[in-house]
């Protein structure tokens, strides 16, 4: 079994390996985790003596099989226990994120397929990422971000990059979900800020970084 902390760090270097970077360094895992380079490289020797990972210098850090389960499973847990604050207990869902975070590492060998079959069998969290099944499958993701979208087309909400509560909280005030209709109106040079029609009447004008965290599908 891991402490909560190597559960974290399992997750941290799935989501960079998921992210396309080829060589995951102690450094990659610091940033992301906001902690200090040392005190990443003693995790991760914890995390090689558990076989959870391997590490060497020329190639990084890579998940091993049994660490690449053990880090799928954990975001199973997480994103399954976000559908649940949100459809059950009638959490936002710029809320359910941190909450996740800690009934995530609850450690019982039926929960998660009992929740899962409980919520009957979502394939996505209330943010649009991918519920892994119980055999470690996810949904195909067919995603742009809105900064791709092409001027005058139609587009879904399938999902947000950046799952923060102050992102969230600013989609929820323009009145953006999962499901939400969003049209291309213009794209501006100058600044690389775009003008949106949210639904049907409501227009405004979104900076570059919005239009880098808001996944659109076709």
């Amino acid at each position: 079994m891991l402490t909560l902390s190597e559960e974290n760090y399992l997750k941290i270097i799935h989501s960079l390996d998921k992210q396309g970077i080829k060589k995951i360094t102690p450094t990659a895992i610091a940033e992301a985790l906001n902690n200090k380079t040392a005190s990443v490289i003693d995790m991760l020797k914890k995390l090689v003596n558990k076989k959870m990972i391997t590490y060497k210098n020329p190639l990084g850090v890579k998940l091993s099989s049994g660490g690449r389960i053990y880090a799928v499973s954990v975001i199973r847990k997480h994103r399954l226990w976000e559908v649940f604050l949100l459809e059950k207990l009638g959490y936002g869902w710029d809320q359910v994120h941190d909450i996740a975070e800690q009934l995530e590492h609850i450690q019982h060998p039926e929960l998660a397929d009992r929740l899962d079959k409980f919520l009957d069998f979502p394939r996505y969290d209330p943010h649009g990422d991918p519920i892994p099944t119980a055999e470690g499958e996810m949904a195909s993701m067919n995603r742009i971000m809105l900064e791709e979208a092409i001027v005058g087309k139609t587009y879904k909400v399938v999902g947000v990059k950046d799952s923060s509560t102050e992102f969230l909280q600013y989609l929820k005030k323009l009145d953006i979900g999962i499901g939400t209709k969003i049209t291309v109106i213009e794209k501006i040079s100058f600044d690389n800020s775009i003008v949106i029609k949210v639904g049907k009447d409501f227009q405004t004008t979104v900076s570059k970084v919005f239009s880098q965290n808001l996944l659109l599908h076709e």
